[in-house]
């Protein structure tokens, strides 16, 4: 997998990563949406820790500028 997610983008994940997370913990809403909120946060993080996201990939989007050694 060629790392696609880098720079203000990954600091954008994980930022949204946790905010996600800690108000699907502690926001008084809908078990639900408490439940997407946490699998949102959750996909965030993972995308911005592992430097590659699918969704990225399909659309073309490539905001890494590590490039890969040959």
């Amino acid at each position: 997998m060629k790392p696609n997610v880098g720079g203000l983008d990954r600091n954008a994940r994980i930022v949204l990563g946790i905010v996600l997370m800690v108000a699907g913990m502690v926001a008084p809403i809908g078990a639900a949406w408490q439940i997407v909120a946490l699998v949102v946060g959750a996909v965030a993080l993972l995308t911005a820790t592992v430097h590659y996201c699918p969704a990225n990939a399909l659309l073309g989007i490539n905001t890494c500028k590590i490039e890969e050694k040959k």
